[in-house]
């Protein structure tokens, strides 16, 4: 097992690990929030490299990814371990697991080498790292997003954006897509559902990821009635989204179907998700998608500019029908539509 990325020694053979804004002091035979970054005489082991729970060729509009890639199909990675304890947690069985250890020994481990021939052979055309947070698989997702990119493959996070600066940083250049998680927008919904603080550290790595490293982002807030859907805090995601990242930037406002420790809640009412697109709508944002009601109109990407629909989607079925480069093939409209490999940084 190779020595983890990102760590401080302390005294007494404690470590800091810097991969997660928890940055987590870990005594000798323990692990981190996330479970899989362990304190091995005082040097962190990531006991989960090339580690596969899960993996998947999907269509990259299930990550979701809409403007990155359109009607691609991408070879999906899970691990094991979250730096999250979401209650409503879709994926629990590996991302909560109360003992990775024995967990990890019925697991497959697929080299980076290996991800990339399965890549290549199931015609997918990139890489994407999802199901659990694979910010805490820094090692191996840093391993295998170098070598997709020399392979001419993509490269994506599906993420719940609580990565340091420093992780963010290591993975730039090598990571094209970063799909994050933006929950809701205060204090309270954070430590309520996901039990952590620092929240707004997950606006600035996105806006990092963004402006600082040219990947492509997309945003996604499940609705959760009563958590969430007030109109302050749609308010202030779509406003952030539209100030910090860019008006064609997505974003996904997906419906909350009841599971787990919020079961006793409604899935979230047809009325809450227009409210939600009339926020977005009126705070600027040009492409907001309701994901989780099949055969919604909002599915499809129309262009702003000439209303004429560019990519029409039914469910993961997607026909890319007016666009040309990243623009709207009847006007020429700016759609902010990745579909090439990210050649440099912005700043």
């Amino acid at each position: 097992m190779a020595e983890g990325l990102l760590y401080d020694k302390l005294d007494g053979q404690r470590v800091r690990c810097n991969v997660c804004l928890w940055r987590c002091v870990i005594n000798p035979g323990k692990a981190g929030v996330c479970g899989v970054r362990q304190n091995e005489n005082g040097t962190v082991k990531p006991v989960n490299y090339a580690k596969v729970s899960s993996v998947a060729a999907d269509p990259i509009e299930k990550k979701p990814l809409f403007h990155f890639f359109p009607g691609s199909s991408v070879l999906s990675f899970g691990g094991i371990g979250c730096n999250y304890h979401c209650l409503h947690c879709q994926n629990w069985e590996i991302a909560c697991a109360e003992e990775p250890d024995k967990l990890l020994k019925g697991m497959r481990e697929i080299s980076p080498d290996e991800a990339v021939r399965m890549a290549k052979s199931r015609k997918c055309t990139g890489l994407a790292w999802t199901y659990n947070e694979p910010v805490i698989w820094l090692e191996y997702t840093l391993d295998s997003a170098r070598l997709a990119h020399e392979n001419g493959l993509y490269t994506a996070f599906v993420t719940n954006g609580y990565a340091t600066p420093e992780a963010l940083d290591l993975l730039g250049p090598h990571l094209d897509a970063w799909r994050v998680d933006v929950k809701g927008f205060s204090d309270k919904l954070y430590r309520d559902l996901a039990k952590i603080s620092n929240w707004r550290s997950i606006l600035e790595v996105a806006e990092r990821a963004r402006h600082k490293w040219n990947m492509h982002v997309e945003v996604v807030t499940n609705i959760i009635p009563t958590m969430n859907d007030d109109d302050e805090q749609l308010s202030g995601i779509a406003h952030w989204i539209k100030e910090k990242l860019g008006e064609l930037t997505p974003w996904h406002i997906t419906r909350f179907h009841p599971y787990r420790e919020m079961a006793h809640l409604p899935p979230t009412p047809m009325s809450t998700l227009e409210k939600a697109y009339k926020i977005g709508t009126k705070a600027g944002l040009r492409f907001i998608y309701m994901g989780n009601v099949p055969g919604n109109a909002h599915e499809n990407t129309v262009c702003y500019n000439c209303s004429k629909i560019v990519i029409e989607r039914t469910g993961y079925n997607t026909r890319v029908a007016g666009v040309k480069d990243s623009c709207c093939a009847y006007c020429g409209a700016d759609l902010n539509i990745r579909s090439s490999l990210k050649t440099g940084v912005m700043k």
